[in-house]
Order: structure tokens, then sequence, then C-alpha cells
């Protein structure tokens, strides 16, 4: 009788046990944590492991806990394609996020077409398949920095600041969502009466940045704009000011931009993004400072911005797909979504179904005056798809 009781509560627990493990949300992700782009998107991907377990640690959602599992690609498309490939196939991740290089896009989203799960791409660059007015079913963005909008939005800044004529000389990185960005610019640029005197298109393992430098400074380029991952922005502007250029640089706010700053010592060069800094010290930030010290994370608290906008964006459609959260159900939701960025933005995160970057982006400029960081122009905001 003992042993009869005892086989079917062994039994009892054994049917339990998987029932309890899907109890929880899941979400699958893909990105560079290690290699030449961990760098710019490891932290985004830390930020988004602290802001889960921060919302674990209260008792997930509505009782749930959120289970997020990690495959590292190193920016190699191979290896985003394998992972992916394991998260659908062996996980069953209902979405799936990117936080890698634009050359994971392809094959990464011949996996998630097929299976139909929605894709969050966030740190890495929007790609042009989330802008409205026809914005894939399936993929949305979080990640503050746009194509077109961010370069329509610099040289508005330029043209409002720059006096006399303007020399325009771009460093582009020689991957292709870089290189045509700066193509963007540089016709936007001529319509506004900007003069291109050099385009400067830069392999990623450069290790010397001063010839590209050197056919800049030469043209006579009084301004210089990249649209580019951090290390080809930050090189570039510092070979130039090695060779004795004293011009102006203006340059998009990734990751790395607020803790460079302070290190460049240099009023001239300016930082241009969708996030607000540190410096502002908003409760949100010293959130995030705080989760990061009690989380032993590996990179500084104000490189995290991207992974807790994404936490922020997939656990208010998580909550908003309800249990089960199916597939089909987050990327409704996803397609129906505002998200308060808590003041990391200078605006609500909204998608509609036709739009999945976002209904509006706000820019601020920001640079080091001497002694500390500063704002040199506060939040302007743009219409999106108008």
């Amino acid at each position: 009788m003992l042993k009869r009781s005892l086989t079917g509560a062994i039994a009892a627990l054994a049917l339990a046990l998987p029932a309890t493990a899907q109890e929880t949300y899941t979400i699958g992700l893909t990105g560079a944590m290690t290699g030449p782009a961990a760098g710019t998107l490891g932290p985004a991907v830390e930020g988004l492991r602290l802001y889960i377990d921060q919302l674990n640690a209260k008792g997930g959602i509505d009782g749930r806990k959120v289970n997020l599992i990690l495959q590292d690609d190193s920016a190699e498309a191979s290896k985003a394609a394998a992972n992916v490939k394991r998260l659908v196939a062996q996980d069953n991740v209902p979405v799936l996020v990117n936080a890698s290089l634009s050359s994971t896009y392809a094959p990464m989203l011949a996996e998630t077409r097929r299976a139909g799960v929605p894709v969050l791409f966030m740190g890495a660059v929007c790609p042009k398949e989330v802008l409205p007015p026809n914005a894939d079913p399936l993929q949305f963005c979080s990640t503050g920095f746009a194509q077109t909008y961010d370069s329509r939005a610099a040289l508005e800044y330029v043209k409002s600041v720059a006096k006399g004529p303007v020399n325009v000389g771009y460093a582009a990185m020689a991957i292709p969502v870089s290189r045509s960005e700066i193509d963007f610019a540089a016709s936007e640029a001529e319509k506004m009466g900007f003069k291109t005197v050099a385009k400067e298109v830069i392999p990623p393992p450069t290790p010397d940045y001063t010839p590209f430098a050197t056919k800049i400074k030469d043209a006579g380029a009084n301004w210089a704009f990249s649209w580019a991952p951090w290390v080809t922005e930050i090189r570039t502007f510092e070979a130039l000011r090695r060779l004795g250029w004293d011009g102006q640089f203006l340059t998009i706010a990734h990751l790395e931009a607020e803790g460079e700053l302070p290190r460049v010592k240099d009023p001239k060069f300016y930082v241009m993004g969708a996030n607000s800094f540190y410096a502002d010290g908003l409760p949100i930030h010293k959130e995030i400072e705080a989760a990061a010290k009690s989380g032993g994370a590996k990179y500084p608290a104000n490189q995290m911005t991207e992974g807790w906008l994404g936490g922020l964006a997939l656990e208010a459609a998580l909550r908003k797909a309800g249990w089960p959260a199916t597939k089909e159900k987050i990327a409704a939701a996803m397609s129906d979504l505002k998200v308060d960025t808590k003041g990391l933005r200078g605006v609500p995160m909204v998608w509609t179904k036709d739009n999945h970057f976002r209904t509006q982006q706000a820019y601020r400029v920001y640079h080091w005056d001497g002694n500390k960081i500063s704002v040199l122009q506060d939040w302007k905001v743009y219409d999106v798809g108008k």
C-alpha cells in the first residue's frame, strides 16, 4: 500500500514539474556578447538581463517569471543563424531579440519568418522594414538610432548653429548600413546648401585612421559627420585632432558616448542621440545604476539604456499579450503598444500596425563644456513617417 502510494506521488510530481517549468514567459536572444562588436552591443544584452532579473525579483509578470535565454553570436552571421534555429526549434521561444550587427539579420530572419516568431532589434540598428508605412508584421525595433531620421536631425542641428559655409567630411564604416546612411546624409546636406568635400568608407579592422582623417582634413572640411559604430566615430575624430584639424565633429551618441566625453574633453565634439545621459541624474538612471551594482555588471550602468528600454518594451508586450503568451499574441500586442520610457527618451515609444519603429523620435545634443557634460540642444521632437 505504501509502495503504491509512493509510486503515485512520484508520478504526480513528475507530471507537475514540466507544467511548472512551462508556467514562465520565455524570451530568446542572439547577440554580440563577444568579438569586435561586444563593446557596443554587450552592454545592451547586460542591460536586458539586469532588467529581467529585477522584474523576476519583484514577482515577474502576474506571478510568472520570465526566462531569458542568451546566445552569443560574436556578430557572425552563421552563429546567429544557428542560435536562432536552436532557440526557435528547441526552446520554442515565442519572441526573439537581436542585439548584433546588421550582417546577422538575413540568416536570422530566414528562421524567424519560417517560424512566424516576432523579432525585437535592441541596441542593433533598426532595419528599414520596421519603418512606416509598411512595417513588417514580425519586425520591431527599440534602438535609439535609426537610418535617415538621425541624419536629417543631425544636419538640421548643423544648419541651426553653423556660421558661414559648411564643408562636410563624412566617415562611414565599410558595412552596408553605415555606407548607405552616409550616402543619404550627403544627399540631404546638398539640399541644405552644404558642400560635401570628402566621404571616407573605413574598413572595420583598421589599425590606423590617419589616412582617412588626412583626406577629410586636406579636403577643407570645417564640419565632419559620422554615422557608424562608435569605434569608427571616435577614432576618426581623434585622428583628425592629431593632425591639427580644428573643425566641428558631430556624431551619433552610441552607448559609449557618455563615458567618452569626459575623456576626450573637446567642446567641439558633439554627440546627438535619442537617449538621455546619466549626467541628467533622473530617478530611472539611479535605478539602473543600483541594478548594475547589485547585479555585478560587467559594463558601466550608463551603457545599459538600450537593454533597459528593450526590457520595458518586452514586459509591456508580454503583459498585453496575456497568458499563455503565444507568438501570435505577442506579435499582435507589439503591433499596438505604448511604452513609457520613464525619461530615458524624450517621448514614449509607440508602435502601431504600420509603424514598428515609433511614432515620434526626439533628439538631444550633448558635449563637454569644459567642466562637465552639458546639453547643447534639448529634446527636439520629430514625427516619424511625416
